[in-house]
């Protein structure tokens, strides 16, 4: 498999424990089908619940131009721009293939870092209701849509504690009354 950018053969490489490739020259990375997404939860756990999808949220990407073929299957691919994150997406609609160009990867996972202290108590009540639909209609196993689920709860409860100090002062008060013990 050639790089779509140089045109050299890709490389094997191991990121977190997942096999990518990569060009050796522009540092692009390929991330064959659900490659991408099991490299984001485990370059991040908290990052899990957060579906990275194309195909599932169309809303946040802007598409325009196709820039290179392929790698995998010779297809055009489709380049994306992701949210306000200034990363450009290249990926295949035949073989659900992505390329990243160097230092992408890491700018997805700081841009999905950064949109987790930014949502609002609201946002959180609205992933947990829908993270809770997902243990039962989701395409992931149960083990990974309950993980999902009981990430996205911890969130919600620190954003609940930390936009009522006064919930917070109150445990605090609670668990250290010897009386409970």
């Amino acid at each position: 498999m050639n790089c779509p950018k140089c045109d050299i053969e890709l490389k094997k490489k191991s990121i977190q424990g997942i096999e990518v490739d990569e060009c050796d020259r522009c540092e692009g990375i390929w991330f064959d089908k659900d490659e991408l997404r099991q490299v984001k939860d485990h370059t991040d756990p908290d990052l899990n619940w957060m579906d990275f999808d194309i195909w599932k949220h169309p809303e946040k990407f802007k598409p325009h131009t196709h820039k290179y073929t392929c790698p995998n299957c010779g297809k055009q691919m489709e380049t994306l721009n992701y949210d306000d994150t200034h990363v450009e997406i290249d990926y295949c609609t035949a073989c659900q293939g992505i390329w990243l160009d160097k230092n992408e990867l890491q700018n997805l996972i700081d841009a999905l870092e950064e949109e987790i202290l930014n949502k609002s108590l609201h946002d959180y009540w609205q992933e947990t209701v829908q993270e809770a639909k997902e243990i039962l209609t989701g395409s992931e196993s149960f083990f990974s849509e309950w993980k999902d689920f009981t990430t996205i709860l911890r969130f919600l409860q620190y954003r609940i504690l930390s936009a009522h100090p006064e919930i917070h002062n109150a445990l605090i008060t609670y668990y250290n009354n010897p009386l409970n013990k």
